[in-house]
Order: C-alpha cells, then sequence, then structure tokens
C-alpha cells in the first residue's frame, strides 16, 4: 500500500511538473490566439530574400515542453508538394525561441517555389515563394509596405497584397512591429481587440519575442508572409523609438542598458524574419532582379547613425561628423550605385530622403531632424555623388511617416526647376500598414487635405508632385526597361476588417528621367 501510494504521489508530483513545463513555456498570452488546426506551427510561415538560385524559407514549431524539436522541410515546384525537389532535417530549440530558417539553395531563377514544414506530429501550411530573375527579364513587380502597428488596426492592406498573383516579393521598409506598452500608442476605441502582449513595453529577450509571437498570429499578417517572399529592413521602432547608434529616444537610463537591450531587438529581429544572415550584423544589402532591378538596402538607424540634434539652429546640425550611414556603410552605398548595371536601381530607403519644408506648421521647426534633414551634410554628399558620376534611374523607397509621397529629388533645393538636369533622382513615400497619419484623431479629412496642398506651394516644396496624409495601404512599383509606374493603393478603413482597396493615384517615371508624370 505504501508503495502504491508513493507511486500515486510520484506521478502526480510529474503530471504537475510537466504541466508546469508547459504553462511556464506558453504563458505569455499568446495561446489565447492559437487555432487548434494550425498546430504546432501557430505562427505559420514565411520565406524571404530571395535570390536567382536561393531562397530563405521560415516556420516557428511550438512545442508542449522546452525540449529541442526535430523539423523536417521540404521544397517543390508543384502547390500541392506532390514531388518535393529538395527536402531537409533540423533541430531548433529555446536558443532560437523554437523558430527555424532554412537558406534553400540549388533553386532555379525566376521560378515560383511551394514549401511545407512537418514535425510533432504535424504539417505547416504551404508556403510559396519565388526566386529572382538571373537575366534581363519582361518586369520585375513589388508592393512596397512599411509601419505595421498592431494596436493601431487591422491588416486589411497585407490581406490584399496577399491576394495578388503578379509580385515578385513584398519589401517591408521597417516598423514591423512597435515596441509600446498597451493602450500607449494605438486606436484605444479597439480595446483588447489589438491590445499589445506583453502589457508592458518591451525590454527584454522574452518581451521581444512575445511581441513577435503575437503580430505572428495575426491571419492576414500570417497570409501575407505565406504568399509571398519578403525583403526586410529594420526602422527604429524594431528597437525603439527614434533609436540611433548609441541611444534612442524611447530609451531611459532605468530601464537598463540600451546595447543590451538593442541586442536583444536584433537578435529576435533574426529569429523571427527570413532574413539572411551573415557575419555582418546589419541587413545593409543587394538584392538583384536580373538585369532590371537592384534593390539597394541600407540601414539607417544601429550601425552608423549618430545622435540627432535637437534644433535645427543648433550649431552641429551641418558637421561633416554627423551621419546617417557611418563610413562603412556610405563608401558601400556608393560603390553598389557605381556598380550597378540594372536599368532601375531601387534604394530601400526608412526616412524620407528629400528635403521637405514643414515651417509652414512651425517656423521654429522647418525639418524634421530625425530624417535625412537632419543629417544634411550626408544628404548633400549622395545627393552631389549622384549628379558627378551621372548615375541615372534611381529611387528612393520610403517608409517611417506613414503618409504617401512622391518628389523630384533636387540636387539643390534652391536652384530646382521642373527640368530633368536639376534633378538626381526620385522618391516614393509609402503609406503606413496602420500607424497613425494626420486624420487618425481629431482632424478632419478636409482640414488634412488643406494640409497636403500647403505641402506641395512652391514656396515650401516644388519638388513635391504628390502627398496623401490620410490613407492607409501600400504602394506598387512596376518597373519595365522603359519606365517605372507607382501605384498608390488605400484601403477603405483600418478599425474592422475589410475586403475593400482603391486606386489612390499612379506616377510614371521614364527611363533616362528624374521627372514624375501623373497618369
Amino acid at each position: 500500500m505504501l508503495r502504491q501510494l508513493l507511486y500515486f504521489f510520484l506521478a502526480i508530483f510529474c503530471f504537475n511538473a510537466c504541466s508546469f513545463s508547459f504553462l511556464a513555456y506558453e504563458n505569455d498570452g499568446t495561446e489565447v490566439y492559437f487555432k487548434e488546426t494550425n498546430k504546432p506551427f501557430y505562427h505559420g510561415v514565411a520565406s524571404g530574400d530571395p535570390l536567382k538560385d536561393r531562397v530563405i524559407i521560415w516556420t516557428r514549431v511550438t512545442p508542449n515542453l522546452q525540449k529541442a524539436v526535430e523539423v523536417k522541410w521540404s521544397i517543390s515546384e508543384q502547390s500541392n508538394m506532390s514531388v518535393p525537389i529538395k527536402t531537409g532535417v533540423l533541430q531548433t530549440d529555446s536558443t532560437k525561441d523554437y523558430t527555424v530558417k532554412i537558406d534553400v539553395t540549388g533553386l532555379s531563377p525566376n521560378t515560383k517555389y511551394y514549401y511545407q514544414f512537418e514535425a510533432l506530429k504535424g504539417k505547416s501550411a504551404i508556403g510559396r515563394t519565388k526566386t529572382t530573375p538571373a537575366n534581363q527579364t519582361n518586369g520585375v513587380q513589388l508592393a512596397i509596405v512599411s509601419c505595421s502597428n498592431y494596436e493601431a488596426g487591422y491588416y486589411n492592406a497585407f490581406a490584399r497584397i496577399a491576394e495578388r498573383e503578379d509580385l515578385d516579393a513584398v519589401v517591408h521598409l521597417g516598423d514591423y512591429i512597435y515596441e509600446y506598452g498597451p493602450g500607449t500608442y494605438g486606436d484605444k476605441s479597439l480595446g483588447t481587440a489589438r491590445q499589445h502582449l506583453p502589457r508592458k513595453e518591451i525590454l527584454t529577450l522574452a518581451d521581444y519575442r512575445t511581441r513577435y509571437a503575437q503580430y505572428r498570429l495575426d491571419a492576414d499578417f500570417q497570409k501575407v508572409h505565406q504568399m509571398h517572399p519578403f525583403i526586410n529592413i529594420w526602422d527604429d521602432h524594431e528597437f525603439m523609438n527614434n533609436v540611433y547608434k548609441a541611444g534612442a529616444e524611447n530609451h531611459q537610463a532605468e530601464e537598463g542598458s540600451f546595447d543590451i537591450r538593442k541586442n536583444f531587438a536584433q537578435q529576435v529581429y533574426f529569429e523571427w524574419l527570413p532574413v539572411r544572415e551573415s557575419s555582418n550584423p546589419s541587413i545593409y544589402r543587394t538584392i538583384s532582379f536580373g538585369g532590371m532591378v537592384d534593390l539597394i538596402l541600407l540601414d539607417e538607424r544601429i550601425i552608423g547613425r549618430t545622435m540627432p540634434v535637437d534644433s535645427a539652429q543648433h550649431t552641429d546640425l551641418q558637421a561633416a561628423n554627423r551621419t546617417m550611414l557611418g563610413a562603412q556603410q556610405l563608401a558601400w552605398f556608393k560603390e553598389q550605385l557605381t556598380a550597378s548595371k540594372a536599368t532601375w536601381k531601387i534604394i530601400g530607403n526608412q526616412v524620407i530622403f528629400s528635403p521637405l519644408d514643414v515651417s509652414w506648421r512651425n517656423p521654429k521647426s522647418p525639418y524634421n531632424l530625425d530624417a535625412w534633414d537632419g543629417y544634411p551634410y550626408e544628404q548633400n554628399q549622395i545627393r552631389q555623388f549622384l549628379a558627378n558620376n551621372d548615375i541615372g534611374n534611381v529611387l528612393f523607397t520610403t517608409g517611417d511617416t506613414h503618409c504617401s509621397w512622391a518628389f523630384e529629388v533636387p540636387l539643390d533645393l534652391a536652384e530646382y526647376k521642373e527640368t530633368a538636369s536639376s534633378t538626381v533622382a526620385i522618391e516614393f513615400g509609402t503609406p503606413s500598414i496602420t500607424s497613425s497619419n494626420f486624420n487618425d484623431g481629431d482632424t478632419s479629412d478636409e482640414e488634412v487635405m488643406q494640409a497636403e496642398a500647403i505641402f506641395k506651394q512652391n514656396q515650401f516644396n516644388p519638388h513635391l508632385k504628390y502627398v496623401n496624409l490620410r490613407d492607409h495601404g501600400y504602394l506598387l512599383l512596376t518597373m519595365n526597361m522603359r519606365e517605372v509606374i507607382a501605384e498608390w493603393y488605400y484601403v477603405d478603413k483600418i478599425n474592422a476588417p475589410s475586403s475593400t482597396e482603391k486606386l489612390g493615384a499612379r506616377y510614371v517615371v521614364k527611363g533616362g528621367s528624374h521627372q514624375l508624370v501623373k497618369n
């Protein structure tokens, strides 16, 4: 009898210990979003950083217990995975937050592939991806997105992008997540339906992992990752607001070491996103689409950005040692521009590069000092480099502002005229997926449209040809040998799920000309 009681208590202890292990691992709040049919791949699948012969595929497996998990992967040219052309097995564990990332090599150029994972007696959803072309191609089409704040609304724009069959890739220009605690920065009217987890500002390794896990449990976010390869760069909110190399506006001394927090954020970024890792811990790189497009991606936050000044009147504003990119990245950027043989050079850029006069709003603050206007020495150096080396067909694509823009980038704004000789590039700004813009508060559409008109007045910004401060959505770029077509697509709302989108504007850039034509 004593032995039976001992076995009974041991069994109870073992059950409770196992249960505790499960709860300790999963009880971060995200489990309320789990769909049993997706088990154990609750966070979906993703692919990214496509090249002509390879692509990253990604998933995350959720075990019941904290132990190493063996995951099988396969890739096929058939949508039903009937004939895998490559397979493999690897292990993941808690040191990687149970994420899985494989750089699948030996693929054919300009080809659609399908991929799937298996683990713990379950299968993931089937993902779709595509390699880049090796040679000249008829055209390249990219969806450009940024600023996907979970608390600000529903990812209706991601759902519309997921439905498209004509994309080569989705380029996310940063602010993939937001670091704020619940109710701090978003649409408070949505209540708990879109409230951040963990329920505080994220500081620790576990915090950043939980935040990514929550974002990637959103069905529309999962779907767009499942259907298209992503090409990602970070902006500030993947770390903390207005971050630079040595600090951030949204990091205070009582929150601990800035460097430790920054390293946590960077580690989790690479765990949770299908970004190719290298010995360079940053994300600046070039991805080529045959001879049509070189997509040159920059890191304007943590590699070289020096501390911003706090005023346009600051004596150091024009200083040569104040830099956005840093010397090493700037030299690399110039090399990429001069070496590129592609028809179009598309720059993946976090913050507005073009000069932008906002003095009509506040004469004491005529520039956005967090953008390139806050680093005028390096900004002018790049514009002069483009002009001196006669580098044509350059387009900056920009996120960060939550608004839509189309600029003819002037060599010198004071001498700008609507001629090709006075411009060195084009810049397109993509709206936010959800993050707040000018009319998300108490400001009416009519007031915002008045502001749009003022922005474009010649005494302020004669080089600004299109601006929309009101709508959420994405930018679609279609590039061929002759021209680039830029189209802004807007969803009708973000405070509830919706299946409606509209074409808001279309502009064309002809090859050999840095001028915008409304179409």
